[in-house]
């Protein structure tokens, strides 16, 4: 993915987009699955609760890594001055690093991967994202 024309940054700038918009389309099917497990424990709550065990509760807490990654592509696509290809890169690559499954890895790794054996949601968000991400290359 090349931005030195105009035409590159345009198609930059709206791939960022569609990467945002997969991460969101996948965090709100891993929180949906983390609303299940949490509810199937302590009873159904509202969304107000919801947000509140989101922002707050241990069990939703590897879910912040994804909003951090959406939140700097925003910041990047918001900003007045252009992106730079290295921003994009980077972040690509974290959104890459960020999405790989392990049953030995890291903490969110290993619920990332335990939400791919449960949920035929996530399992199609994963793809979709993967895809996108494999289009960068």
């Amino acid at each position: 993915m090349t931005s030195n024309t105009l035409q590159g940054r345009i198609s930059q700038h709206q791939y960022l987009r569609d990467l945002r918009n997969k991460l969101l389309r996948m965090h709100s099917c891993l929180l949906d699955t983390e609303r299940i497990i949490y509810e199937q424990e302590h009873g159904r709550v509202s969304n107000g609760e919801l947000l509140h065990l989101v922002l707050e509760h241990e069990q939703f807490a590897w879910l912040h890594r994804i909003s951090q990654l959406v939140v700097k592509i925003d910041e990047i696509l918001s900003a007045d001055e252009p992106v730079s290809h290295e921003d994009a890169q980077n972040l690509i690559a974290n959104a890459r690093t960020l999405i790989a499954p392990s049953e030995l890895g890291n903490a969110f790794a290993r619920k990332y991967y335990a939400a791919l054996q449960r949920e035929p949601d996530v399992v199609l968000a994963h793809a979709q994202l993967s895809e996108l991400l494999a289009a960068s290359k």
